[in-house]
């Protein structure tokens, strides 16, 4: 029998129904793992399998991509926490917060867009993300209030924001994390939060950091310590690529050729306020443990420490944390090389404390620990005041023993 020509041709290749999910996706995978201006459109096409022009079909730009990953990590949230099927309010808060840790955990590799969204998003989309959070929030917090009518709805939302921060914790750090398991640890850290003592009085809200000046009413002697802690707060507000070595310049009363006499560039500036912050943390970390009297003591006392330093420092311990995709590679590994030992520290203690504890529970407990701490810090702005700092303290200490 002849063949006809449509015997012959090729079958036409289909689109995927879902490759817009796909191209979002990879752009979020990436952004969290090298930060959105490391990445590029043709990049992210590479991860998905298309070419740099078939992005284009379906998004203007790679903002647009970002925009859209950001609303599928909210929306993944609000969906499993949309149609909850339990009656009372224990049971109700229970199915939420499984719910969150599912979500959490098979979406590690995306959810740390809500850590760094407000740098990179317009105004406009900053408020749609914050309306999208306090939907959330609040959805947690009224069974919460509800079994706790003692709390004030400023006290319940604190405590929601500790749990989700604990749930957002899997994505920043890059040990495995996956399974019933690790599921089941983070929502009895979730109860455990929700169960704290809130403090007394919400904290006093200040300035926003960039409405204040980092230096304070005390300019520092040296010009090098100066430039520090003015890119820091400039890192901080805008984000590293958006400020330039004549920004830092200009915010330290400089030239910007004045700058390169103490740093060769922007990226050897960014490193060593990472450098520093890593001496003063890992000094702060030894002596708590010297003057401590046992395991229980030094961890209480490492804890301290580490909210003193956080609040103390709040502009570098946010670029600290944001900002090393934006290392240099040698830098990047020698840091992180750092921060693995300061981890481990924590590990070692909680483990001395609790000994039945497995090293990989107690390794998803110090960083959830770590990450309540700054989260928690960041919306209080840092403030002392009520004493919001010794609060933060007992909320990562509860972690530790959850």
């Amino acid at each position: 029998m002849r063949r006809t020509a449509s015997d012959t041709a090729p079958a036409p290749v289909r689109r995927p129904k879902d490759r817009k999910a796909r191209i979002a996706l990879a752009g979020a995978e990436l952004f969290c793992e090298r930060g959105y201006h490391g990445v590029s459109v043709d990049e992210i096409a590479a991860a998905v399998g298309i070419s740099g022009p078939a992005v284009y079909r379906h998004f203007p730009n790679k903002y647009a991509i970002l925009v859209h990953a950001t609303r599928e990590v909210v929306g993944a949230l609000l969906a499993a926490t949309g149609e909850p099927a339990a009656n009372s309010a224990d049971g109700l808060l229970d199915e939420l917060l499984r719910a969150l840790a599912e979500v959490a955990v098979s979406r590690r590799r995306v959810a740390g867009l809500y850590q760094w969204e407000g740098r990179y998003l317009t105004p406009e989309h900053r408020q749609e993300f914050a309306a999208s959070m306090a939907t959330l929030v609040g959805r947690v917090a009224a069974p919460l209030r509800e079994l706790r009518p003692e709390l004030t709805a400023g006290q319940a939302d604190l405590l929601v924001n500790a749990a989700l921060s604990a749930f957002g914790s899997v994505t920043t750090y890059r040990a495995a994390a996956t399974g019933t398991d690790t599921e089941h640890l983070l929502t009895r850290v979730a109860w455990t939060l929700l169960r704290t003592d809130a403090p007394a009085v919400p904290p006093r809200r200040r300035p926003a950091p960039e409405d204040t000046p980092a230096t304070g009413p005390v300019r520092p002697a040296s010009r090098r310590e100066l430039l520090l802690i003015e890119a820091m707060r400039l890192f901080h507000r805008h984000g590293y690529h958006a400020v330039a070595v004549e920004d830092i310049g200009r915010a330290a009363g400089m030239q910007a050729s004045s700058v390169y006499r103490y740093f060769p560039g922007k990226a050897d500036l960014l490193a060593a306020a990472y450098y520093r912050a890593t001496d003063r943390l890992t000094g702060a970390t030894t002596a708590a443990i010297a003057d401590a009297s046992d395991p229980a003591d030094a961890l209480h006392r490492v804890v301290r420490a580490y909210v003193d330093f956080a609040f103390g420092q709040s502009d570098l311990v946010a670029v600290y944390l944001a900002e090393n995709n934006n290392l240099p590679d040698r830098d990047r590994h020698e840091l992180r090389g750092a921060q693995r030992l300061h981890v481990e520290e924590w590990v070692g203690l909680v483990r001395a404390v609790r000994p039945d504890l497995p090293a990989g529970d107690a390794r998803v407990l110090v960083h959830a620990a770590l990450n309540v701490v700054t989260d928690v810090g960041r919306l209080g702005r840092f403030d002392r005041t009520a004493g919001y700092d010794t609060w933060t303290a007992r909320l990562a200490l509860a972690v530790l023993h959850a």
